[in-house]
C-alpha cells in the first residue's frame, strides 16, 4: 500500500517514455526542450504545494506513500511535477503531429476570455478559499498574459491538449482522491467535486499545463530561429 502514489507516478510516465521513440513523432528528440521549463514550473508549483500543505489546504495519507519527504512534501508529490507535465507535453507533441486541424483563433480567444471571466468571478466571490483564490489567480495571470500580451500561435493547440489530457487526469486524480492518497480540506475550496475530484483541480491542471507547454514551445521555437 505504501507504494501506491509512487506506482501511480511510474505508470503515468511509463507509456509516454516508451512511445517517445515512435518513428513518426520522435518525441525523444524534443526532451531537451522540456527540462528547463519543467524545472521552473515545478519550483513555482512546489512552493505553492509546500505552502498549501503547511496551511492545511491538503494533506497526504501516510498509508500510501513511502515516507521520504522534502519540505513537508512526500517524494511522490515532488515526482508528480515531473511525471504529469512530461506525459501532457507528450500528448501535446502527438496532437501536433497527428491532428492537423486546430481550434479557430476566434474560438481560442473566446475560451481564453471565458477563463479570464471565470477566474475574476472566482476571486470576487471565493477570495477567502485559499485553494480557489490562488488557483484562479494564477490562471487569470497566465491566460491574460498569453492571450493578450504574447499571443503565441500554439495557444489553440494547448486547449486541445488540455481536453485530451482530461482523460488521464480523471484516471490519475480519480485514484488519488478516491483512495484517498491526497486529502483536501473543503473549507479551503468550493467543496464541489466531479466524482471525488475537487473542481479546482481541473483549473490547477490548466495552469500547470499552460506554464509547462509555454516553456516547451518557447525553448523549442527558440532553437528553430535562424541565425542572422
Amino acid at each position: 500500500m505504501k507504494y501506491t502514489y509512487l506506482l501511480i507516478n511510474v505508470l503515468t510516465v511509463f507509456f509516454p517514455v516508451v512511445l517517445s521513440f515512435d518513428k513518426r513523432v520522435h518525441f525523444y528528440k524534443s526532451w531537451k526542450f522540456i527540462w528547463l521549463g519543467m524545472a521552473i514550473t515545478g519550483l513555482f508549483f512546489l512552493f505553492w504545494d509546500v505552502l498549501f500543505t503547511i496551511k492545511g489546504v491538503w494533506s497526504f495519507n501516510s498509508h500510501y506513500i513511502i515516507g521520504l519527504t522534502f519540505f513537508n512534501l512526500p517524494l511522490e508529490e515532488v515526482l508528480f511535477f515531473l511525471t504529469v507535465p512530461f506525459a501532457c507535453i507528450f500528448i501535446h507533441a502527438c496532437l501536433g503531429y497527428y491532428v492537423k486541424w486546430q481550434i479557430d483563433n476566434r474560438l481560442t480567444r473566446i475560451i481564453s476570455n471565458l477563463m479570464i471571466m471565470l477566474s475574476i468571478l472566482a476571486l470576487i466571490f471565493y477570495y477567502n478559499h485559499l485553494y480557489t483564490a490562488v488557483t484562479f489567480g494564477v490562471l487569470l495571470v497566465l491566460t491574460g498574459l498569453l492571450q493578450y500580451v504574447f499571443n503565441p500561435s500554439w495557444l489553440n493547440r494547448y486547449y486541445m491538449t488540455y481536453i485530451v489530457a482530461l482523460i488521464p487526469f480523471y484516471i490519475v486524480n480519480g485514484i488519488l482522491t478516491s483512495v484517498p492518497v491526497v486529502m483536501y480540506n473543503n473549507s479551503q475550496n468550493l467543496g464541489k467535486r466531479v466524482g471525488t475530484i475537487p473542481v479546482e483541480d481541473h483549473f490547477y491542471l490548466m495552469a500547470l499545463l499552460l506554464m509547462n507547454i509555454g516553456f516547451f514551445e518557447y525553448f523549442r521555437n527558440k532553437r528553430r530561429e535562424p541565425v542572422t
